[in-house]
């Protein structure tokens, strides 16, 4: 058996090898640090359209174009280069059978792209040419916006809508994942995060979050409380949707942990003609911790900025009678003055190497993309009033939103802050989904100690 799997190796590999002599390998690098840079467009002149991996890497592999001068136009959502005499924004390249070539672009902005960490084909490119090949993946071709929290020496994950091979519609009640605290080797790219993710009797992942009733469910403001033993409690608040996105239920809910999912615990509203519309304030959105001045404890839930208070105890979260409405600030002032930004949904968390609250949130309505551009700004305390907002990532008529900070991936005094977002279609003005990089996470750094927020000081 051994002689079997040692044989069919080698032959794989040959195989990869001579289709590789009969493409052409276009690498895309940052310009300024040499990084790859995944998720950027080259498209020829007759619309075929290629997309860099996380390897920065393109498999070209167009016959009829091989040999001859070939424009590309080039779009990265924030990366690119610069435009001709006739405003393209392009490179002229020779693809040629087995030859390298690269690409340098340009970063507008200050966020550093590191790579997509969820879905398929995440080294598809690159594997072409036999790189990344023990890289293998892992069932999901695309899920919706991440929630997270440590619980008993873990990262648990949660996804919404998920998606999968073999039909349409896929998992719709939460998909579920465990990692490691700080589950990334290097924040450089290209980036793997490999999920230990909840499967079922086949072995596939699976939904952790099936509350009864029609309808997807989905989960917010995850997090882990200790109860009045200490012993701590994995909660969420859930919501039951019918089509096509009209919430019918709201409620409470907690890990079982024998059985690995999530069980209803408690009923907040249901819609009815006395009752029709949900209640403005619940246990929603990424959830922080929080001493203030006087050494009080609390827990704060926003989205991106606190809308509720209440204790860190699994009592106090279940009890409505103990939870603080608050009035989050509505629009945050752009460092470079203008217009005041107006945040859809984001996250907030403890930076020490700041020595602030920072926030990473989507703004809500700009020309560009309604959805597409992200924002940075800090804060003396997480009920702000937060300032200088500085725009860190943007797209070209695509969406990239619920942004959730990662303070835990790095150590404390760190000056890399870590964030990831949706990258989708949905919501863009007719945009093209960009193949398998559509309704996916993409992974960004931020470098806390650059020149960029020189001026906020």
């Amino acid at each position: 058996m051994r002689l079997f799997v040692q044989s069919w190796f080698l032959s794989l590999l040959l195989i990869t090898s001579l289709a590789a002599e009969d493409l052409c390998k276009i690498t895309v690098i940052d310009a300024e640090n040499g990084w790859p840079v995944p998720l950027v467009e080259l498209k020829t002149t007759n619309e075929v359209r290629f997309h860099s991996d996380n390897g920065g890497v393109i498999a070209f592999d167009l016959p009829e174009l091989m040999g001859r001068e070939v424009w590309f136009s080039v779009e990265g959502h924030g990366y690119g280069v610069k435009p001709d005499g006739f405003g393209f924004r392009g490179i002229r390249l020779k693809p040629e059978p087995g030859k390298e070539l690269i690409v340098k672009v340009n970063r507008d902005l200050p966020g550093k792209r590191l790579g997509r960490i969820t879905g398929s084909g995440l080294y598809a490119e690159s594997q072409r040419f036999g790189e990344h090949a023990e890289w293998t993946d892992q069932g999901i071709l695309g899920c919706d916006s991440v929630q997270n929290a440590v619980h008993n020496g873990k990262m648990y994950w949660l996804w919404g809508d998920t998606t999968i091979a073999k039909y349409p519609l896929g998992l719709f009640h939460m998909l579920g994942a465990t990692t490691d605290v700080r589950p990334l080797d290097s924040f450089e790219p290209p980036v793997t995060l490999r999920y230990d993710y909840f499967r079922d009797a086949k072995d596939k992942p699976r939904v952790v979050a099936k509350m009864p009733g029609s309808g997807p469910t989905w989960l917010n403001g995850f997090i882990s409380l200790p109860d009045k033993d200490g012993h701590p409690k994995l909660c969420a608040t859930y919501s039951k949707i019918k089509p096509p996105l009209t919430v019918y239920e709201m409620g409470l809910c907690v890990w079982n942990e024998e059985s690995e999912n999530f069980e209803r615990f408690k009923v907040l509203w249901e819609k009815t003609d006395e009752s029709p519309q949900p209640p403005p304030t619940v246990p929603q959105g990424h959830p922080v911790q929080y001493t203030d001045s006087e050494g009080e404890d609390s827990l704060l839930f926003g989205d991106p900025f606190p809308k509720l208070k209440c204790q860190p105890t699994f009592e106090a979260w279940q009890d409505p009678e103990k939870w603080q409405e608050l009035d989050p600030q509505k629009t945050v002032p752009p460092k470079t003055g203008g217009q005041p930004i107006t945040p859809h949904r984001g996250s907030i968390a403890w930076n020490a190497y700041r020595q602030k609250w920072v926030t990473v949130f989507t703004q809500f309505g700009e020309d560009s993309s309604i959805l597409g551009e992200l924002w940075y700004a800090e804060a003396d305390s997480p009920l702000g009033p937060w300032a200088d907002a500085v725009k860190v990532v943007t797209h070209n008529n695509y969406s990239f939103y619920n942004p959730k900070i990662h303070p835990e991936f790095t150590s404390e005094d760190s000056p890399v802050l870590l964030f990831e977002a949706t990258y989708t279609a949905m919501f863009a003005d007719h945009a093209i989904p960009t193949p398998r990089h559509n309704y996916n996470q993409v992974l960004y750094r931020l470098d806390l100690d650059g020149t960029w927020l020189s001026s906020a000081e």
